[in-house]
């Protein structure tokens, strides 16, 4: 008897104690998407919806020890990257994904927590735009963070969301999604991300959500499109279709009641 094909996503991350973000939030998004979720954590951080009160860096050499375990069992169709705080740790990752010729990378370039706190080293910024990104199919920086990378002031239009954009794919990706969230220039209540791919640009409008609880969103759609990508997707297929479930996350984080700063999405909306 043949069986069908299991479509299985790989996440390096950070792990979130508060369950909304990092590890915690991509498992369960390749969950809900049908997707088997792997992991190897990268740090372990003391964290809940109001603060991150500590990081512990997961030892290089344990992060290897990780990676190559499932690697060396396990067949991974799309693999999505998040909280890298330290140079060494990217180098790790970036060594061994280069060695193994991993396909489908979404890079997630982590930077700083939904409630202000700082995720990745100032040194680390370097390794992530020289080891990384020209590894990756497709990174997913917000406004703050694109910044970060391209050490320019942060966009506040649309026309600077395609400048950068496209500088950002000059450094390597072969696709950027600039996550528009942030954006300040427009009085409506859209939120619209971009997405250049094959010299093709594709705007993504949804209309923004009023709700506190967006924490974990840029992990949930990262780790989305890579779900979709396992699943054989197309990346401008993979990209809409996690859009489409990210805003219905958020559209239903009002129906949990989860700690008392910025509370996660919903993953689960779509069953209880």
């Amino acid at each position: 008897m043949t069986h069908a094909h299991t479509p299985i996503a790989l996440t390096i991350a950070g792990s979130d104690s508060g369950g909304g973000a990092g590890i915690q939030a991509d498992l369960k998004t390749f969950s809900a998407l049908g997707v088997f979720g792997t992991s190897v954590i990268t740090a372990l951080t003391a964290q809940n919806t109001r603060e991150v009160r500590a990081i512990h860096d997961v030892p290089p050499a344990f992060i290897a020890d990780q990676l190559n375990t499932v690697l060396d069992d396990i067949h991974i169709d799309a693999l999505k990257i998040g909280m890298l705080s330290r140079p060494e740790t990217i180098t790790t990752i970036a060594t061994i994904l280069r060695d193994r010729g991993l396909r489908n990378i979404v890079l997630d370039p982590v930077m700083v927590a939904k409630s202000g706190d700082k995720l990745l080293a100032d040194e680390s910024v370097e390794a992530l735009r020289s080891e990384l990104l020209p590894l990756a199919t497709l990174i997913t920086p917000n406004l703050p963070e694109s910044a970060v990378l391209l050490g320019a002031p942060e966009a506040t239009d649309t026309d600077a969301m395609l400048t950068q954009a496209r500088e950002l794919l000059a450094l390597g990706p072969q696709a950027v999604l600039v996550k528009g969230g942030h954006l300040t220039d427009s009085a409506s209540d859209d939120s619209a991300d971009l997405l250049l791919m094959d010299g093709q640009t594709h705007w993504l409008p949804a209309k923004r959500i009023p709700t506190a609880n967006t924490h974990g969103t840029g992990c949930t759609l990262s780790s989305a499109i890579a779900a979709g990508l396992a699943r054989g997707r197309d990346m401008h297929t993979a990209v809409a279709e996690a859009k489409t479930y990210i805003t219905a996350a958020i559209t239903a984080a009002d129906r949990l009641q989860v700690g008392s700063g910025h509370g996660p999405t919903h993953h689960f909306h779509a069953w209880w």
